[in-house]
């Protein structure tokens, strides 16, 4: 391979994995969602969708600086979760999950249609706190916001591997995914449980869908995205949140790398088909997913 066709590769690797990185947060809140409640939350896209335009709000509508108006997003993703775990969905514990996964389809739908009444369906352009410059890391070109995704999302990727591994709260969270039941029994608010849950997976988004907007503006069909980074939570495993940060990244590298290399023997359309052709060939081997575990049922 000479130099030149390396170049490209390399860069469209970088660029699979700024995209696997937003995909990663997104698919953080399934997985933190799943792993607490066993429900699959289809509306997390237009949560991630929503916390990026409340952003844009302050930022662009009242002129607040952007640290100040990110921190405020958080707080709202994180309200909003909890409001829609204790108003939609405990109403529904009990009840058939597919019940469950259409509320959550339903959800998608309003809110959708709230950001398109709110703001309208033009792109609007997010005008980026770190600046338009870019800079090269070994001949390869990269915006500080690119960077500014990529560490944030290591961030959040760390702090929840540690807050489900090492702490108290984190420890009742899997125990309550693990058996609500015996939780309930050793003392563990389960309503609770599910509120922060839900709140976390509101947070995770948030950010996501914060610097999705900063790298390419906000339009509300940016909420498909979580259609999109559903792959990728399969591909890693449901329950595991190192299964979701490898899953998002394999989907941004193989969209990328798709984009690059095939699009002009297939088409634009390639580039949407990869990750479905990569979980297909995963699937085939890891029904599970790659970190997923193997339930196994005693009769």
């Amino acid at each position: 391979m000479d130099s030149a066709n390396f170049h490209i590769l390399m860069q469209l690797l970088l660029s699979g994995v700024i995209a696997g990185s937003v995909y990663g947060l997104i698919a953080l809140g399934f997985v933190v969602i799943y792993k607490s409640t066993t429900v699959v939350n289809f509306a997390q896209g237009e949560i991630m969708m929503l916390g990026a335009y409340f952003c844009y709000y302050l930022v662009v509508t009242h002129k607040i600086p952007f640290l100040p108006a990110f921190v405020l997003t958080l707080v709202f993703s994180a309200l909003l979760g909890m409001l829609v775990e204790m108003v939609i969905l405990r109403p529904m514990i009990g009840e058939p999950v597919f019940s469950v996964i259409m509320i959550t389809v339903g959800l998608a739908t309003l809110l959708r249609s709230i950001v398109g009444l709110i703001w309208g369906h033009d792109t609007l352009p997010f005008p980026s706190p770190f600046g338009d410059a870019t800079f090269e890391i070994s001949g390869m070109v990269v915006s500080p916001t690119e960077a500014a995704t990529v560490v944030s999302a290591v961030i959040l990727f760390l702090a929840l591997f540690a807050f489900f591994r090492y702490t108290k709260l984190g420890l009742a969270t899997r125990a309550t995914a693990f058996d609500q039941r015996w939780a309930f029994l050793m003392g563990i608010s389960v309503r609770k449980i599910f509120s922060l849950a839900w709140a976390i997976a509101s947070v995770v988004a948030a950010v996501g869908g914060v610097f999705l907007g900063l790298m390419g503006g906000l339009e509300p069909n940016m909420s498909f995205i979580g259609l999109k980074v559903f792959p990728a939570v399969v591909l890693g495993g449901l329950e595991s949140i190192v299964g979701a940060v490898v899953g998002g990244l394999l989907v941004g590298i193989s969209e990328s790398l798709a984009g690059g290399y095939l699009s002009g023997w297939f088409g634009s359309g390639v580039k949407e088909l990869s990750a479905f052709v990569v979980l297909l060939i995963v699937l085939m081997f890891r029904p599970y997913g790659l970190f997923g575990k193997k339930e196994i049922i005693r009769v």
